[in-house]
């Protein structure tokens, strides 16, 4: 192996001394000769280790077998993928059914902006004989040596997550085949996902609530839907966001994981009327390959009102965003194949038209906040959301990282989930809270399908010792957002 691993350093050497231009290509190559005689340090083993049943390297098409074409590479992969689907998807359905209970209760009172019923929890599972008062009333290290620390309190894995990319839920692939993957589904009930289409509501005029008009915002109908409710500047900033653009997984190339061609995606198949649909992918830069994170795609409502950006990466300014998601096409972790795939590069001109769209996008109404402090308007409000409200404030400590308007602080935060156990997910960043109701599942993976469940979580986490009427009282403000 040692040996191996000698020769990709000569190579790299040779490399630099021929030109930069070949050296990404001669580090792929010599990393794969040395990687695929296996051995302790190689990407198979230490995927291994992490519970997956091996990187599949049958999209890296730089080369391969001699002998064999591109296209002879692509089509073996595709029939093992198709192949593999349904071991894939059964595994993750085990996987979840050990996690939470799936059943769906929902509650006719407890409705999202359009009028989807949400989901009710807690559904996350407790390990045999426990109760969440026992759990709550534990501490940190009791916690860890007992191994009681939820499974579904732990990161949810991407449904094949030695490959990642995103996957789309099966209404929005109904309306748009292209965005269908033959190796994988999504995962989560359409119980525990936004309504769809989600409403779109603009800071400029509220008066006219959801601008969508009942669709979905796309290339077909963006010119038609928003001309004379926008400035031309932001209509060309909207046709940048509907437009498609390689990616990863979707894209014109042979390695691709949908059956045609395509050109790929657009911001607003992911951000679905600068919301979301709960699709989900992996964070694209902070971690290697075999340690990323699962991401649940955040809502773009309320952009104007939030000073950094990304789950993970504390982006500065919805600019800087924009432009580093249309460079990298979520390029799970390698330029090179962005770049191959055809990594779209824009002007910043363009970048700035695309921001100023995204930073007219409100959020849903909340009538009984008050609109100048972002608070409880107490005369509109019943006990129980007061209790929620006095809790949030005081005892909970909610408002120590949500702070109303938006119920965001805009920093990043590290719980330090490895006191309990579990493995460490880092800073992330607080999101905002306001129109909470309509963006399950919940946290930055969605490991909690419900708001019952995040309560659970951070009375847990933050040691709270919350009673069953004050989890319940919390829940009942944050639906009031």
């Amino acid at each position: 192996m040692k040996s191996y691993r000698k020769a990709a350093g000569v190579l790299a050497g040779a490399a630099v001394a021929m030109g930069a231009v070949i050296a990404p290509w001669m580090l792929v190559h010599a990393e794969r000769v040395a990687d695929q005689r296996g051995g302790v340090d190689s990407p198979i083993e230490r995927a291994k280790e992490k519970g997956f049943a091996g990187v599949d390297f049958s999209y890296d098409l730089f080369g391969g077998p001699p002998g064999q074409s591109t296209t002879q590479l692509a089509e073996q992969a595709v029939a093992k993928d198709r192949n593999d689907k349904p071991k894939v998807m059964a595994e993750q359905a085990r996987r979840l059914q050990e996690r939470y209970r799936l059943d769906c209760t929902t509650n006719s009172s407890a409705r999202m902006t359009k009028g989807k019923p949400q989901p009710i929890g807690p559904t996350v599972k407790l390990k045999d004989g426990l109760t969440w008062d026992a759990l709550a009333r534990m501490d940190a290290e009791d916690i860890r040596k007992q191994k009681t620390f939820p499974q579904g309190f732990m990161r949810l894995p991407h449904v094949k997550h030695e490959v990642g990319g995103m996957v789309f839920p099966q209404e929005q692939i109904e309306q748009f085949p292209r965005l269908e993957r033959f190796d994988v589904d999504f995962d989560l009930p359409a119980c525990f996902r936004p309504e769809f289409p989600p409403p779109i509501f603009l800071t400029t005029h509220p008066e006219l609530g959801d601008v969508s008009q009942g669709e979905v915002l796309s290339a077909d109908n963006f010119d038609r839907l928003f001309r004379g409710l926008i400035t031309p500047v932001q209509l060309d900033g909207l046709r940048m966001l509907v437009t498609q653009f390689p990616q990863e997984e979707f894209n014109l190339t042979p390695d691709r994981k949908s059956l045609k061609p395509s050109l790929g995606v657009a911001c607003l198949d992911c951000h679905v009327n600068f919301h979301t649909t709960g699709q989900f992918h992996l964070n694209p830069d902070t971690r290697p390959q075999r340690d990323r994170l699962r991401l649940d795609t955040v809502s773009l409502r309320g952009m104007f009102n939030q000073q950094i950006h990304g789950s993970k990466r504390s982006l500065r300014s919805i600019e800087d965003f924009t432009e580093f998601e249309q460079r990298t096409a979520y390029f799970n972790g390698d330029h090179i194949r962005a770049a191959k795939k055809g990594m779209n590069i824009i002007d910043r001109l363009q970048v700035a038209h695309m921001a100023q769209i995204q930073n007219m996008i409100d959020f849903p109404p909340a009538p009984k906040l008050d609109p100048m402090t972002g608070r409880l308007d107490r005369s509109r409000a019943d006990r129980q959301e007061i209790a929620g409200e006095d809790l949030f404030f005081g005892k909970a400590r909610c408002a120590q990282c949500h702070q109303p308007p938006a119920y965001t602080d805009h920093m990043m935060h590290d719980l330090f989930l490895e006191r309990f156990g579990a493995e460490a997910d880092g800073p992330i960043k607080t999101f905002a809270l306001r129109g909470i109701k309509d963006s399950p599942p919940y946290f930055h993976d969605g490991r909690l399908p419900t708001l019952e469940d995040t309560v659970e979580f951070f009375n847990v986490v933050g040691g709270l010792k919350l009673n069953t009427d004050e989890k319940a009282a919390l829940v009942a403000f944050l639906r009031a957002l």
